[in-house]
């Protein structure tokens, strides 16, 4: 059985998040998803606001139908090392310094390691701006 991870804050669900899922998920056979918990959000996003809870967060993503196991993680490169997986789908705007030893760590490793392309015209970015800008109105 081959086992995929892929990692994420997923605060507000959308539909880039269930492509990113689903192709995932197409990649092996049990997709692990590690949900980074609020209280290490802002290490890396120091101007991240999240609107859920860990808890809340890591309930959403379970319910999706491609997502076998949801675990929550602090740091990528720490969970790389905990859990037992076979390739690492990321996406292309992960790459600070946690996610490029978490790489090269898959590398020496023998894990595989996919980056997946982002579904155009979504993210919580922007959902954010636009739930902002209809508050305005």
């Amino acid at each position: 059985m081959k086992k995929i991870l892929t990692v994420g804050v997923y605060d507000l669900l959308h539909y880039g998040h269930v492509e990113l899922f689903r192709r995932a998920k197409k990649l092996g056979d049990y997709l692990i998803v590690a949900v980074q918990e609020s209280d290490y959000i802002l290490k890396f996003k120091p101007n991240a606001e999240t609107v859920n809870s860990t808890e809340i967060r890591m309930y959403m993503v379970k319910s999706i139908r491609y997502v076998d196991e949801v675990i929550p993680y602090s740091a990528v490169d720490e969970i790389v090392c905990r859990i037992d997986f076979d390739a690492f789908a990321k996406g292309p705007d992960q790459n600070h310094e946690a996610f490029q030893r978490a790489v090269k760590w898959c590398m020496e490793h023998g894990k595989e390691v996919i980056t997946l392309p982002r579904t155009e015209g979504i993210s919580s970015s922007l959902l954010k701006q636009q739930i902002q800008h209809n508050n305005k109105m």
